[in-house]
């Protein structure tokens, strides 16, 4: 069963953010208010039709889209304000937003690594200690960020990304140790390679700087995989369902990996 009743998803309006707010609407749960974030009200708007069909039948269910910019301090204290006019005290962070962009670390500039910071370390940082107060003023909060194996691991081309990753781990270990206590989980999920526009265009990047087609650096990069095949968003959505669920009342500080067995190899 869900433990929280007002939710707020930020990246919701594609992949592991979509994926997640028609899990949560169509799974075991009481009553639920979601907040689908993301930057296009367009997306945002068809997103909102999909979670909505997705919780037919499934009990009482509200939803409200905020347009919000992660990386923007002010869109986010914006968006955070409507969410709570919408449902009250958020009781439910998933944070799901998140850009990748590669480069050589030499000729990485100061805009790239600014903007991976800003929007997958600052992106999950500003909502995370927007919502704190009312959920240790309530005794009870679930929060869960997408990370990535690159929160673990480090990886070629992809430092200012696998540095905002490594972050956004320390922020979610250090915000599980500070309020543990006070009713509040914080885990991560940190998949690889997921069937996403994200993953995607990291692909069409690197056929472009290969020479190789698509397909070809899709293959050279599930050679790694023992699974042979790109994590579902359906399932980083699973396992996020999982960790906002009572069962998951003692889960905390988590860093679950879903990345097909990649990095035991």
């Amino acid at each position: 069963m869900l433990a929280a009743r007002s939710i707020l998803i930020t990246g919701g309006s594609r992949g592991i953010g979509l994926a997640t707010a028609r899990a949560l609407a169509a799974g075991p749960r009481r009553e639920l208010a979601l907040v689908l974030a993301a930057r296009e009200g367009e997306a945002l708007a068809a997103a909102r039709i999909v979670v909505e069909r997705a919780g037919v039948g499934h009990g009482p269910l509200r939803i409200c889209t905020v347009e919000m910019d992660v990386g923007d301090a002010a869109s986010v204290a914006t968006g955070m304000q409507a969410a709570s006019e919408f449902c009250g005290p958020l009781d439910g962070l998933v944070l799901s937003a998140g850009v990748a962009e590669s480069a050589p670390l030499a000729k990485t500039s100061d805009e790239l690594f600014e903007r991976m910071l800003a929007v997958n370390l600052w992106g999950a940082f500003r909502p995370l200690r927007a919502a704190l107060p009312d959920m240790s003023a309530r005794g009870f909060g679930r929060v869960v960020v997408v990370g990535s194996i690159a929160s673990l691991v480090g990886a070629a081309y992809v430092s200012a990304y696998t540095v905002s990753k490594h972050a956004v781990l320390g922020l979610v270990r250090a915000a599980a140790v500070e309020h543990g206590g006070k009713g509040i989980t914080v885990n991560a999920v940190c998949p690889g390679y997921v069937d996403t526009d994200m993953t995607r265009r990291s692909l069409s990047r690197i056929a472009a700087k290969t020479g190789l087609t698509a397909e070809q650096a899709l293959d050279r990069i599930l050679a790694r995989v023992p699974i042979r095949r790109l994590v579902k968003p359906e399932e980083v959505a699973a396992s996020i369902a999982y960790l906002m669920s009572e069962a998951a009342g003692a889960v905390n500080g988590a860093a679950l990996t879903l990345d097909g067995g990649e990095l035991s190899g």
